[in-house]
């Protein structure tokens, strides 16, 4: 049998899986239970519940969106975007899921982390000119860098990154 952490990882790895094939509301434990041959108590024991699993697959992301915002003083706006790009398309996979069910951010009580980490993102991007047009120019470069790495997720990486990144610092310019 296989270590504790081996069925735990194989449990997460699944759960990804599905929760990207089918939606998050619409896979339940029995159903990753049953991808993985084991049965539903045997997910019980290593998670107390679906929502304790999403939050295993989710929390990291934050975690590494907060630590790569405390790292980013000093960095030009093209630094700091080709950084976030490159964090957004490590993470994609998590973003997708999160994006095509926008309730698992409120079912795990991650919104305001969320949107504190957009704010945080931006306010670094608007170098201190809080006008209404730097504010809108920021959010636009942050929000088409996140949608890119989602809709482009199969396309060249390279390809991907320096447009993506062009296009965000044409934003930042107006």
């Amino acid at each position: 049998m296989g270590r504790p952490t081996d069925t735990r990882d194989r449990i997460l790895a699944t759960a990804r899986e599905l929760f990207l094939e089918k939606g998050v509301r619409d896979t339940s434990l029995q159903h990753i239970a049953d991808r993985l041959g084991i049965t539903k108590p045997a997910l019980y024991y290593h998670f107390s519940s679906r929502d304790d699993l999403l939050r295993t697959i989710v929390t990291p992301m934050f975690e590494e969106l907060e630590a790569f915002l405390a790292e980013q003083a000093g960095a030009t706006a093209e630094e700091l975007l080709g950084a976030y790009f490159d964090l957004a398309w490590r993470r994609r996979d998590t973003l997708v899921m999160i994006l095509s069910d926008l309730s698992v951010l409120h079912e795990l009580d991650l919104i305001a982390r969320m949107l504190a980490f957009r704010e945080g993102l931006t306010t670094i991007l608007m170098g201190g000119a809080p006008e209404l047009g730097a504010r809108i120019r920021a959010t636009v470069a942050v929000g088409g860098l996140s949608d890119t790495v989602v809709m482009f997720p199969r396309e060249p990486y390279e390809q991907v990154r320096q447009a993506a990144v062009a296009a965000a610092i044409m934003a930042l310019r107006g």
